[in-house]
Protein backbone atom coordinates (compact mmCIF):
# COMPACT_ATOMS: atom_id res chain seq x y z
CA UNK A 1 0.00 0.00 0.00
CA UNK A 2 1.24 3.21 -0.95
CA UNK A 3 1.52 6.71 0.71
CA UNK A 4 -1.76 7.79 -1.31
CA UNK A 5 -2.84 4.90 -2.28
CA UNK A 6 -7.15 6.28 -2.67
CA UNK A 7 -9.51 3.85 -2.54
CA UNK A 8 -13.74 4.40 -3.31
CA UNK A 9 -17.13 3.51 -1.68
CA UNK A 10 -20.14 3.57 -2.61
CA UNK A 11 -23.18 3.42 0.29
CA UNK A 12 -25.79 1.66 -1.43
CA UNK A 13 -27.27 -0.12 1.56
CA UNK A 14 -30.48 2.33 2.18
CA UNK A 15 -34.05 1.17 1.97
CA UNK A 16 -35.19 4.23 -0.39
CA UNK A 17 -38.48 4.54 1.10
CA UNK A 18 -39.39 7.73 -0.14
CA UNK A 19 -38.84 6.16 -4.47
CA UNK A 20 -41.48 3.47 -3.70
CA UNK A 21 -41.13 -0.40 -3.95
CA UNK A 22 -37.99 -0.30 -6.81
CA UNK A 23 -34.44 -0.24 -5.00
CA UNK A 24 -33.66 3.25 -6.05
CA UNK A 25 -29.88 2.60 -6.83
CA UNK A 26 -30.72 0.34 -9.11
CA UNK A 27 -33.23 2.26 -10.96
CA UNK A 28 -32.36 3.11 -14.34
CA UNK A 29 -31.52 7.12 -14.83
CA UNK A 30 -31.51 7.91 -18.44
CA UNK A 31 -30.82 4.63 -18.95
CA UNK A 32 -28.46 3.37 -16.94
CA UNK A 33 -28.34 2.19 -13.29
CA UNK A 34 -27.76 5.19 -10.53
CA UNK A 35 -25.24 2.88 -9.25
CA UNK A 36 -23.69 2.77 -11.95
CA UNK A 37 -23.43 6.24 -12.77
CA UNK A 38 -21.47 7.06 -9.19
CA UNK A 39 -19.18 4.29 -9.26
CA UNK A 40 -18.35 5.55 -13.18
CA UNK A 41 -17.80 8.96 -11.94
CA UNK A 42 -14.73 6.98 -9.02
CA UNK A 43 -13.38 4.32 -11.72
CA UNK A 44 -10.47 5.74 -11.34
CA UNK A 45 -9.48 4.67 -7.94
CA UNK A 46 -7.27 2.14 -6.85
CA UNK A 47 -9.85 -0.11 -5.37
CA UNK A 48 -13.46 0.41 -5.55
CA UNK A 49 -16.75 -1.26 -3.43
CA UNK A 50 -20.05 -1.34 -2.89
CA UNK A 51 -21.46 -1.12 0.17
CA UNK A 52 -24.69 -2.79 0.30
CA UNK A 53 -27.71 -5.59 1.50
CA UNK A 54 -26.77 -9.00 0.80
CA UNK A 55 -30.19 -9.22 -1.77
CA UNK A 56 -28.77 -6.83 -3.73
CA UNK A 57 -25.33 -8.25 -4.31
CA UNK A 58 -26.54 -9.96 -7.55
CA UNK A 59 -28.58 -7.29 -8.80
CA UNK A 60 -25.58 -4.22 -8.43
CA UNK A 61 -22.74 -7.12 -10.01
CA UNK A 62 -25.17 -7.18 -12.79
CA UNK A 63 -25.83 -3.34 -13.47
CA UNK A 64 -21.96 -2.49 -12.57
CA UNK A 65 -20.92 -5.68 -15.21
CA UNK A 66 -17.57 -4.00 -16.93
CA UNK A 67 -16.17 -1.88 -14.09
CA UNK A 68 -14.10 -3.55 -11.54
CA UNK A 69 -15.20 -3.64 -8.03
CA UNK A 70 -16.44 -5.31 -5.10
CA UNK A 71 -19.76 -5.84 -3.37
CA UNK A 72 -19.55 -5.52 0.85
CA UNK A 73 -22.05 -6.29 2.13
CA UNK A 74 -22.91 -4.65 5.74
CA UNK A 75 -23.49 -6.77 8.78
CA UNK A 76 -26.70 -5.07 9.64
CA UNK A 77 -28.45 -3.52 6.96
CA UNK A 78 -30.64 -1.41 9.05
CA UNK A 79 -27.76 -0.21 10.73
CA UNK A 80 -27.55 3.37 9.09
CA UNK A 81 -24.60 4.86 7.25
CA UNK A 82 -21.93 4.58 9.80
CA UNK A 83 -22.55 0.54 9.44
CA UNK A 84 -22.22 0.46 5.72
CA UNK A 85 -19.14 3.17 5.88
CA UNK A 86 -17.45 0.69 8.50
CA UNK A 87 -17.77 -2.56 6.12
CA UNK A 88 -17.01 -0.48 2.97
CA UNK A 89 -13.59 1.13 4.19
CA UNK A 90 -12.78 -2.09 6.29
CA UNK A 91 -12.89 -3.77 2.78
CA UNK A 92 -10.49 -1.87 1.33
CA UNK A 93 -6.59 -1.78 1.41
CA UNK A 94 -5.94 2.25 0.77
CA UNK A 95 -4.43 4.84 2.58
CA UNK A 96 -7.90 7.47 1.73
CA UNK A 97 -10.97 6.48 0.54
CA UNK A 98 -13.73 8.80 -0.99
CA UNK A 99 -16.71 8.01 0.60
CA UNK A 100 -20.74 8.63 -2.14
CA UNK A 101 -23.68 8.05 -1.82
CA UNK A 102 -25.04 5.88 -4.76
CA UNK A 103 -28.24 8.42 -4.88
CA UNK A 104 -25.68 11.46 -6.34
CA UNK A 105 -25.22 10.67 -10.11
CA UNK A 106 -23.38 14.38 -10.71
CA UNK A 107 -20.81 13.38 -8.42
CA UNK A 108 -17.43 15.59 -10.24
CA UNK A 109 -14.67 13.13 -10.20
CA UNK A 110 -12.37 16.24 -10.30
CA UNK A 111 -14.18 17.34 -6.72
CA UNK A 112 -13.56 14.15 -5.35
CA UNK A 113 -9.65 14.49 -6.48
CA UNK A 114 -9.40 17.82 -4.62
CA UNK A 115 -10.85 16.20 -1.44
CA UNK A 116 -8.35 13.64 -1.30
CA UNK A 117 -5.57 16.54 -2.16
CA UNK A 118 -7.41 18.30 0.86
CA UNK A 119 -7.33 15.27 3.17
CA UNK A 120 -3.45 14.64 2.87
CA UNK A 121 -2.15 14.80 6.29
CA UNK A 122 -5.38 14.69 7.97
CA UNK A 123 -8.10 12.67 8.79
CA UNK A 124 -10.99 13.60 6.50
CA UNK A 125 -11.54 16.63 4.03
CA UNK A 126 -14.84 17.11 4.21
CA UNK A 127 -17.21 19.81 2.08
CA UNK A 128 -19.84 21.75 3.94
CA UNK A 129 -22.75 23.25 1.70
CA UNK A 130 -25.47 25.84 2.46
CA UNK A 131 -24.82 25.09 6.26
CA UNK A 132 -24.79 21.53 5.87
CA UNK A 133 -21.69 18.55 6.06
CA UNK A 134 -21.77 16.31 3.50
CA UNK A 135 -20.04 13.19 4.84
CA UNK A 136 -21.06 11.09 1.97
CA UNK A 137 -19.29 13.10 -0.50
CA UNK A 138 -15.91 13.10 1.52
CA UNK A 139 -12.55 11.51 1.68
CA UNK A 140 -11.92 9.94 4.97
CA UNK A 141 -8.37 8.29 6.06
CA UNK A 142 -9.79 4.95 5.69
CA UNK A 143 -8.74 3.26 8.75
CA UNK A 144 -9.68 5.96 11.23
CA UNK A 145 -12.89 6.68 9.73
CA UNK A 146 -13.43 2.72 10.15
CA UNK A 147 -12.53 3.22 13.79
CA UNK A 148 -14.67 6.37 14.53
CA UNK A 149 -17.40 4.55 12.89
CA UNK A 150 -17.09 1.10 14.68
CA UNK A 151 -16.63 3.38 18.01
CA UNK A 152 -19.66 5.65 17.56
CA UNK A 153 -21.88 2.33 17.01
CA UNK A 154 -20.50 1.31 19.93
CA UNK A 155 -21.89 4.11 21.91
CA UNK A 156 -25.38 3.92 20.27
CA UNK A 157 -25.20 6.36 17.79
CA UNK A 158 -26.28 6.02 14.43
CA UNK A 159 -25.44 9.50 12.08
CA UNK A 160 -21.54 9.93 10.34
CA UNK A 161 -21.16 13.20 11.80
CA UNK A 162 -20.91 11.18 15.27
CA UNK A 163 -17.72 9.66 13.59
CA UNK A 164 -16.54 12.89 12.00
CA UNK A 165 -16.59 14.58 15.74
CA UNK A 166 -13.68 12.62 17.04
CA UNK A 167 -11.58 12.90 13.28
CA UNK A 168 -9.03 16.17 12.57
CA UNK A 169 -10.66 16.48 10.13
CA UNK A 170 -10.14 19.64 7.65
CA UNK A 171 -13.74 22.03 6.25
CA UNK A 172 -14.01 22.48 2.82
CA UNK A 173 -15.64 25.61 2.18
CA UNK A 174 -18.32 27.51 -0.14
CA UNK A 175 -15.77 28.91 -1.70
CA UNK A 176 -13.62 26.09 -2.37
CA UNK A 177 -16.59 24.03 -3.56
CA UNK A 178 -17.47 26.55 -6.32
CA UNK A 179 -13.74 26.79 -7.53
CA UNK A 180 -13.19 23.06 -8.14
CA UNK A 181 -16.84 21.24 -8.15
CA UNK A 182 -19.95 21.01 -10.93
CA UNK A 183 -22.37 22.62 -8.76
CA UNK A 184 -24.91 19.59 -8.91
CA UNK A 185 -22.18 17.20 -7.15
CA UNK A 186 -24.50 17.16 -3.75
CA UNK A 187 -27.94 16.61 -5.83
CA UNK A 188 -29.13 13.45 -4.62
CA UNK A 189 -32.09 11.67 -5.68
CA UNK A 190 -34.96 10.36 -3.54
CA UNK A 191 -38.31 10.33 -5.49
CA UNK A 192 -39.24 9.87 -8.81
CA UNK A 193 -40.10 13.80 -9.34
CA UNK A 194 -36.02 14.34 -8.35
CA UNK A 195 -35.32 11.31 -10.97
CA UNK A 196 -37.39 13.24 -13.72
CA UNK A 197 -35.50 16.47 -13.40
CA UNK A 198 -32.60 15.02 -13.41
CA UNK A 199 -33.24 13.23 -16.31
CA UNK A 200 -34.39 16.31 -17.71
CA UNK A 201 -30.78 17.99 -16.73
CA UNK A 202 -29.17 15.53 -18.64
CA UNK A 203 -30.94 15.43 -21.63
CA UNK A 204 -30.61 19.46 -21.70
CA UNK A 205 -26.86 18.54 -21.60
CA UNK A 206 -26.66 16.02 -24.02
CA UNK A 207 -28.37 18.55 -26.13
CA UNK A 208 -26.13 21.59 -25.56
Amino acid sequence: MSDDSRGGVVIAGGRSTRFGERDKVLAELAGVPLVRRVAEQLRGLDELVISCRTDQTTAIERALDGIEFRCVTDPDPDGGPLVGVRAGLRALDTDYAAVVAADMPFVDPEFISSLFTRAAGHDAAVPRHEDWFQPTQAVYRTDAMADACAAALSRGERELRAALDVLDHVVVTESEIREHADPRTFVNLNTRREFAAAEHALETDDCS
